[in-house]
């Protein structure tokens, strides 16, 4: 569960350490190769808070944005076995479906597999080049899909549906979708995927795991305020939660949508009001009203946000919100934009927004 949570960080900071496999360190050579592109990855003393160098501010490229995530180890091993990385490195743009470790694990399990083994299969490249598709492919766009079928990078096509508002890449689902690097976009899956061909090779013709999730080992999803903890950017809203109780329900059963203001977003407010943090959540009955602003009853995915341009929902607060698209992003209230939409929690959906929003007086 945990290792689908911290994929959260993506959106300001990602990190990503491959797995040594054998003698030879295949995360010491991701990070060489990596270094040597034009997209090296800036030191610490040029990160900003939200993980962009204050030079470019900016993405680095999909291999600098692996690189750093921590939940990607055999990916960016196998890239790195597969001599894929000054290619991912390059100007693109590309379109990756990143399957996590956990993917990877149920993967070999069912393939029968060491991570080893897997390195020095000959069809390592193909495989991951069937997660690659040229050009960048939004989350808006994959939507728009739904029934079509996609060419990859390695030839053989990638099938993509919307099943109760999430995005399936043949039966992977997309856990984080839209992670923006400077040469592409990345959608996080739960699953690896095989090409046909090589998959009948691997399971000798029986081509029904294609795509490697084990379910009963996939992660659980977290409640909101469990997905929220994880993710580290988070810290003033739950600070707001607890001082509400409202941090209860959330981390109960239920279903609710959560528009999630990060704490920069929390501190961008807070300047504009005057006010400290301990000022704030001082004022419980404000703050109240505030989150329950911030909240809908029921799941509402992006899909179904994008159909509601234009129009205005009920929040727990009472108060209504109203929702507009603009340049292919979902905008609330005209000021918040959506910057991470469909973090799936156990009850619920969470969207992660660049501006707190506030009530009508």
């Amino acid at each position: 569960m945990h290792s689908l949570l911290r994929l959260l960080a993506l959106l300001f900071s990602v990190s990503l350490i491959a797995a040594a496999c054998g003698d030879d360190d295949p995360v010491e050579e991701a990070d060489d190769a990596a270094e040597s592109t034009d997209a090296a990855e800036p030191s610490d003393d040029e990160m900003t808070d939200d993980g962009m160098t204050e030079e470019d501010e900016g993405p680095g490229t999909i291999v600098d944005v692996a690189v750093g995530a921590g939940s990607f180890e055999t990916l960016v091993a196998a890239v790195t076995e597969a001599g894929l990385v000054e290619t991912l490195s390059g100007d693109g743009p590309f379109t990756v479906f990143a399957p996590t470790d956990d993917a990877f694990a149920a993967a070999l399990d069912a393939l029968g597999l060491t991570a080893e083994e897997l390195l020095g299969n000959p069809a390592l490249a193909d495989i991951l080049t069937y997660h690659v598709v040229a050009g960048a492919v939004d989350a808006e766009t994959a939507i728009s899909l739904d029934g079509q079928s996609a060419a990859t990078v390695q030839g053989e096509e990638i099938d993509i549906a919307v099943v109760d508002g999430n995005v399936m890449i043949n039966n992977a689902t997309v856990v984080m979708p839209d992670v923006e690097a400077s040469n592409g976009i990345i959608h996080v899956i739960d699953a690896v995927i095989l090409p046909p061909t090589i998959a009948e090779a691997l399971l000798g013709g029986d081509t029904t795991d294609a795509d490697m999730v084990d379910e009963e080992a996939a992660p659980e999803l977290g409640t909101i305020v469990g997905v929220a903890e994880e993710a580290g950017i988070f810290t003033t809203l739950l600070a707001a939660g607890e001082a509400t109780g409202l941090s209860v329900p959330l981390d109960a059963d239920g279903d609710f949508t959560i528009f999630a203001p990060t704490d920069d977003a929390f501190a961008a407010a807070l300047d504009a009001l005057g006010l400290t943090a301990e000022e704030l959540l001082a004022d419980t009955d404000t703050v109240t009203s505030i989150l329950t602003y911030h909240g809908l009853l029921g799941s509402v995915s992006a899909e179904e946000a994008i159909a509601l341009d234009g129009q205005s929902v009920a929040t727990i607060n009472g108060a209504e919100i109203t929702i507009s698209v603009v340049d292919g992003a979902v905008v609330i209230n005209d000021s918040a934009t959506v910057i991470q939409a469909d973090v799936l929690a156990s009850n619920g959906v969470i969207h992660v927004i660049d501006a707190v929003l506030l009530p009508p007086a």
